[in-house]
């Protein structure tokens, strides 16, 4: 099937799923994203990528089955406090996750970090090695990465310094009413998520993401004890890894994952059917990939290697299967050029539906900007 009836064929499904409540103005503003760059196009596209990965890798369907991110990439991480207070650094985001095969994560990372890297500053084989160094001492000592008491460099680099922080409140009061009011259920999540009863905190809709865009996300701002507390609320629907040959169940399991043994979750997070309500506050950091000097951290070799022991973490935090994938990794061969050739086939794909979409929408592909 070619991109752009599969693209199709996935918004007529998220409609289905969300009937009355599928935002149709942020497809606008999704498809642009698409439009921006490989790396964007991949964040906004995970229903591709569970299309098409185990097509152009079918060697990657034999490695162990473990809960897993799904979507995961270079942005996909961020910080937040733990309930002792403890800050914390991490996977944060779990909209796509259910069980498929390990390896499928270290690709899709892999390829997110090759797509993200601009300069072309690393080899594919500095990237995959990293990674899977990374993910190997997870294997062996799976935890969570806890800042207060050790990764002095990672808690140096996660501060949130006083221009975010201005930032994030200019964001949060720039947003406006929408021209819907949020469904009862999502005004009773949000209620629910603040210390105490608050009087009438405002709700407004919010933009943010990519691979989400198009699905109800609501912000809740109150005041509490002299100071702004702001709450978001976002509907979730099943993993599109399991669409294709409905080769999984269409269970929602972010619950699941974001609480694993080797998690110091965040107490502010909470699941209600299918809508999950967290945090947001200025004291959260997440490095996006848009500035040179944020690449240059996020493709750092301490970075990546940070990010594949996260990601071991989350595989065993549902069930301890390390030695059936320490095995796994052995029978792929000594060194990480199985990931390179996955990865380069990976890329190539992303690249090919990049240029279709920019072609049918855009006449070429765009120029990148920093």
């Amino acid at each position: 099937m070619n991109f752009i009836q599969s693209a199709a064929n996935y918004e007529s499904w998220l409609r289905s799923q969300l009937k009355d409540e599928f935002v149709e103005k942020d497809l606008t503003r999704k498809h642009q994203k698409m439009a921006d760059g490989p790396f964007p196009f991949l964040r906004a596209t995970y229903w591709r990528w569970a299309e098409t990965i185990l097509d152009i890798c079918p060697e990657l369907a034999n490695s162990m089955p473990v809960l897993a991110v799904g979507d995961i990439h270079l942005e996909n991480y961020g910080t937040w406090r733990d309930a002792d207070g403890r800050l914390v650094w991490g996977v944060n985001d779990f909209d796509e996750a259910t069980e498929m095969p390990y390896a499928t994560d270290l690709v899709r990372l892999a390829t997110s970090a090759a797509l993200a890297d601009k300069e072309r500053s690393r080899p594919l084989d500095y990237v995959c090695g990293a990674i899977l160094e990374g993910y190997e001492r997870g294997l062996d000592s799976p935890r969570a990465q806890v800042l207060d008491h050790a990764h002095a460099w990672l808690r140096e680099i996660v501060e949130v310094k006083d221009k975010a922080r201005d930032k994030f409140w200019e964001d949060i009061e720039a947003l406006q009413p929408g021209a819907k009011q949020p469904h009862p259920r999502y005004i009773a999540a949000l209620h629910a998520a603040f210390p105490e009863p608050l009087d009438k905190p405002r709700i407004v809709p919010r933009q943010a993401g990519a691979g989400s865009l198009g699905r109800p996300r609501w912000v809740a701002v109150a005041t509490w004890r002299s100071a702004l507390l702001v709450r978001e609320a976002k509907v979730l629907v099943p993993s599109a890894w399991n669409l294709p040959k409905v080769r999984g169940g269409f269970s929602i399991r972010w619950n699941e994952i974001a609480t694993g043994r080797y998690r110091a979750p965040d107490p502010w997070f909470r699941l209600t059917d299918n809508i999950v309500v967290r945090r947001l506050s200025p004291n959260n950091r997440k490095i996006e990939a848009k500035k040179p000097k944020d690449r240059e951290i996020l493709l750092g070799e301490q970075m990546l290697k940070a990010m594949g022991r996260e990601l071991s973490s989350i595989h065993l935090g549902s069930v301890d299967l390390s030695a059936e994938i320490k095995q796994d990794l052995r029978r792929r061969k000594r060194g990480s050029r199985w990931l390179v050739k996955a990865t380069e086939a990976a890329v190539g794909q992303v690249l090919k539906d990049f240029r279709a979409w920019c072609r049918t929408h855009s006449g070429t592909p765009k120029k990148e900007k920093d």
